[in-house]
């Protein structure tokens, strides 16, 4: 429990550091291609920011602290790969402490299940997609 407390402490103060100073520059531009990544390993009983027990298969994502305005909770996302034109609606359910940036246009981190039904190979040398993504709701 004292372990899961620390962890949860170390996120939040990593989240407020990763959020300061953020403007909307930092976004990605509307329309504009992007990078998805993958979690990776989660430890058992982990929860995501809304609070949800994370399911690594479930078609679920975290999206960047720096994203301005925040894609609020519930939020569904159309997210298709560039490269393999496979799609798949995502709901946003957790925040990354990630970054967008021109050189890393990082701009969703999903479950691995997700990642992987996209066309993407959960590789550490390989650990993006490209992808067009589109707000469903």
């Amino acid at each position: 429990m004292i372990g899961r407390i620390a962890s949860t402490m170390v996120f939040v103060a990593l989240a407020g550091l990763t959020a300061t100073g953020v403007s909307a520059a930092d976004t990605p531009p509307k329309g504009q291609n992007c990078w998805a990544t993958h979690y990776g390993v989660m430890p058992a009983g982990a929860r995501t920011a809304n609070g949800d027990f994370y399911d690594g298969n479930r078609d679920a994502a975290a999206t960047s602290l720096s994203r301005n305005p925040q894609l609020p909770f519930g939020t569904k996302v159309k997210v298709t790969n560039v490269k393999t034109k496979k799609s798949l609606t995502v709901v946003i359910n957790d925040r990354g402490t990630y970054a967008w940036t021109k050189e890393v246009p990082k701009c969703l981190d999903l479950t691995d299940g997700a990642f992987q039904r996209l066309g993407g190979k959960i590789n550490p040398d390989d650990g993006h997609i490209v992808v067009k993504e589109q707000i469903v709701k």
